[in-house]
């Protein structure tokens, strides 16, 4: 029988103050802490606890073992994925026999974490507990990060990969009201042109690296053709609300942005 447990830690959208009192206690506790990363690089979800992990812990960097010049549809990309998450589901199941193990995810591991395809893997397999441990969602952030309300009445909000094929998103965005592009990084310049056949273009904002020290807020038509992984396009929504309302909220675009 096991005697230690696997929580998947939420570390919300950025700013280390927006973290959970319980993923906060956690941390600071934790003595055997995984994360995601790109080989050569520290990972994000590690940068977002800089000085919060305990002075004795030990650290597990699960490295992924491809880059994106392989497409997704790729069958090596598919293999080789399918063999780091198995490797990884083994030894953190081996770790967890006998002490309790934190997986740190960036904002909320439900929502487009890398954590759910290990999580499926190791309830599958039943051998040690596991336990999820919510976070605001990124996108959450970069919609505060603009001053601006996101969704107004009955307002419909579509979240969007970026990575979809064009045909997909124009599909998606004709019909939507407040909208939230994910995963932009190397897409910006396909999400712009979607959104300027669909009239959308003037309402887009692109929030890079929200709620961090380093955030960037801006008007996607004023945006550079590039920018980070970690960025998200945003729609604001026109809904029913008071004529009143609809003014107030442009002046606050104005004035905060």
């Amino acid at each position: 029988m096991s005697t230690g447990q696997i929580i998947c830690v939420g570390l919300g959208p950025g700013d280390p103050d927006l973290m959970s009192v319980k993923a906060d206690r956690l941390l600071r506790q934790s003595r055997h802490v995984a994360y995601f990363r790109k080989r050569g690089h520290p990972g994000k979800a590690r940068q977002l606890v800089n000085g919060l992990l305990h002075a004795q812990v030990t650290e597990y960097p699960m490295e992924y073992p491809l880059t994106t010049e392989i497409p997704h549809d790729d069958p090596r990309y598919v293999a080789q994925l399918s063999d780091f998450y198995r490797d990884w589901q083994q030894r953190l199941t081996d770790l967890a026999r006998e002490q309790d193990v934190l997986v740190l995810c960036e904002g909320d591991p439900f929502f487009y974490g890398s954590f759910m395809h290990l999580y499926i893997r190791l309830r599958q397999a039943g051998q040690v507990p596991v336990h999820v441990l919510p976070g605001i969602p990124g996108m959450v952030g970069c919609w505060h990060a603009t001053g601006v309300p996101m969704t107004w009445g009955d307002d419909v909000m579509t979240v969007l990969p970026a990575t979809l094929p064009d045909e997909r998103l124009r599909a998606h965005v004709a019909g939507a009201e407040a909208l939230v592009f994910m995963k932009v990084g190397r897409h910006l310049p396909r999400i712009r042109a979607v959104l300027q056949a669909a009239g959308k273009l003037d309402q887009s904002w692109l929030v890079i690296n929200g709620t961090m020290a380093d955030e960037q807020v801006m008007p996607l038509r004023e945006a550079p053709e590039r920018c980070p992984y970690f960025a998200i396009v945003i729609v604001h929504g026109q809904g029913r609300r008071p004529a009143n309302d609809l003014q107030a909220a442009g002046s606050l675009v104005a004035l905060d942005l």
